[in-house]
């Protein structure tokens, strides 16, 4: 029975039972519905009823996964200790509480409500589960990571070395350091807010070189993503084909 469970709440790259199909269908309506209240400031019953009807999913589908953790994570009993661990199940967690925590009407916590309605954000995080787009994804992230790491590192760099060339030719422009690694992350993406502004000739000339060569190495994460995620893509394909 339980195993059957696992079968059904369990999201799969391979084709599943309808029932998992139904399951998935489900929980994403479940998910798109819970962050209807999120973006209306009305406090009308019919969002009351939504939160509280979605939450009552989220807290069935956090037992179900519960129930089947020893299949998931083949620990043992272990695993029923483990799974409240995991970040999935944190996600879980946290898209439930804020509705399940009792607020006195006459207290005015202002503050404490804005985080309990900011803390309801993380329902649109469980989607990475039923998504077979996002779970693809998040795959050519996990296979390409030392690539963009790499990336990273070199972005970072160059960041940091046009901020301390920048606060060398430019001092009077900049009130510290920190507003030149600012001005360079931004220059950097190519955005340019224009609230910070070389003024002279050779703070602009080094600004559009900086933009130049920012582009390039912005542009490089997408096509690392790109190749691996057509990787991907071919290898589903290929399994298919032979089955």
């Amino acid at each position: 029975m339980i195993d059957k469970i696992y079968e059904i709440i369990e999201p799969s790259d391979e084709d599943g039972s309808k029932f998992s199909s139904v399951y998935d269908c489900i929980m994403l309506v479940s998910i798109v519905a819970s962050m209807i209240p999120l973006v209306t400031k009305s406090d009308k019953p019919v969002f009351t009823i939504i939160d509280h009807v979605t939450v009552v999913i989220f807290i069935l589908d956090y037992l179900l996964r519960l129930l089947t953790a020893k299949q998931k994570l083949n620990k043992g009993v272990k695993s029923y200790f483990l799974y409240p661990f995991q970040p999935m199940a944190i996600v879980d967690l946290l898209s439930i509480l804020p509705s399940l925590i009792p607020i006195n009407a006459g207290f005015k916590a202002l503050r404490l409500l804005r985080i309990i309605r900011t803390l309801k954000v993380f329902r649109s995080l469980k989607i990475f589960r039923y998504s077979t787009n996002i779970r693809r994804l998040i795959k050519v992230l996990n296979r390409q990571t030392k690539s963009l790491m790499a990336v990273l590192s070199m972005a970072l760099f160059y960041v940091f070395f046009t901020a301390i060339i920048m606060f060398n030719i430019e001092p009077g422009t900049f009130n510290n350091f920190f507003e030149a690694v600012y001005w360079a992350g931004i220059s950097l993406t190519s955005v340019g807010y224009g609230d910070i502004i070389p003024v002279s000739t050779v703070g602009r000339m080094f600004t559009m070189l900086s933009a130049f060569v920012g582009v390039a190495i912005i542009a490089l994460p997408s096509g690392i993503i790109t190749a691996g995620y057509l990787e991907v893509l071919t290898e589903e394909k290929s399994k298919k084909d032979d089955e």
